[in-house]
């Protein structure tokens, strides 16, 4: 059986095949390709915009998909939501669907957008929230450069943003967030119930968590003699417990420390290990941690 996977193409491409890889699945795609290849004969990959994802999982076109929580919402298409997977364009954060107007606007809040224009991608979306707030403006479906809209072509923007730095590039100030989304995976309905095609699912989100699980940690390795390992222990900010095993090292008893931390960590917590006895230090990428 051949599993029809969808994947974003555009802005999330680059993250995704990094954390496939990570995952343990290489996928190979020329700039122009649709159609990448990848080391599994039991899926076969396409390459869409994230906004059509939801439309064409539901339409049984794909099996499952990779894309953006706001893009389901704003397709209004049933799909199964299979879990979030948290990354982005530049980094492993939600990201936002901001309200923004320029710097110097008299708009302090949305109260103060009645009758007024606001240009967006996230049509649907940001209709239903003018909805919710009572109040009525002209949303329109902006085809890009949307921060360049105000103040001449738009009174506000709906738009996406990871940073804010993009906004205030382009002298606009947020004044509320409209919603706040992260990556899915998305299944159609009549896959899931396909025992092979849901165990496959699993299986892909099982790698891809523990990948997402490894960024930004590393894993660390010690040896330490038995009158300094409790001292030891108690620096060590381990995700459980570090694993401790015994070295044959002579008359006096040492113990090999195996950890797991964050690798912003590191920097500051190798020094001090060092200055509490630890020898034989070494730091370690990491692929996978599967809790």
């Amino acid at each position: 059986m051949i599993l029809k996977l969808g994947l974003p193409k555009g802005s999330l491409q680059e993250s995704t095949f990094n954390i496939f890889k990570k995952a343990g699945f290489n996928i190979k795609a020329t700039s122009r390709s649709y159609y990448p290849e990848i080391d599994d004969k039991e899926i076969c990959v396409t390459l869409v915009r994230a906004q059509e994802m939801a439309r064409y999982v539901y339409e049984d076109i794909f099996d499952a998909g990779l894309t953006g929580m706001d893009w389901v919402e704003e397709s209004g298409v049933p799909v199964k939501i299979v879990d979030k997977l948290i990354y982005g364009k530049q980094g492993l954060r939600p990201v936002r669907w901001v309200l923004a107007v320029p710097e110097n606007s008299s708009i302090k809040t949305v109260k103060d957008l009645q009758g007024k224009r606001i240009a967006t991608e996230l049509v649907n979306t940001t209709k239903n929230y003018f909805k919710k707030n009572k109040i009525k403006a002209t949303v329109e479906f902006s085809w890009g450069a949307t921060e360049a809209k105000p103040p001449y072509l738009a009174d506000a923007i709906v738009e996406l943003t990871e940073t804010g730095s993009s906004l205030k590039a382009n002298n606009l100030k947020i004044i509320d967030t409209v919603l706040e989304s992260t990556t899915v995976l998305i299944a159609n309905k009549k896959s899931w119930q396909d025992k092979w095609k849901k165990e496959k699912i699993e299986n892909i989100l099982l790698l891809l968590k523990g990948a997402l699980n490894a960024e930004e940690k590393v894993g660390i390795k010690l040896n330490v003699s038995e009158k300094k390992l409790d001292k030891i222990l108690k620096i060590l900010p381990a995700l459980k417990r570090p694993t401790v095993s015994n070295l044959l090292n002579g008359k006096e008893k040492w113990f090999a420390v195996e950890v797991i931390i964050d690798e912003k960590k590191v920097r500051e917590i190798i020094p001090i290990l060092k200055q509490n006895g630890a020898k034989d230090i070494i730091e370690y990428p990491l692929n996978k941690v599967i809790y």
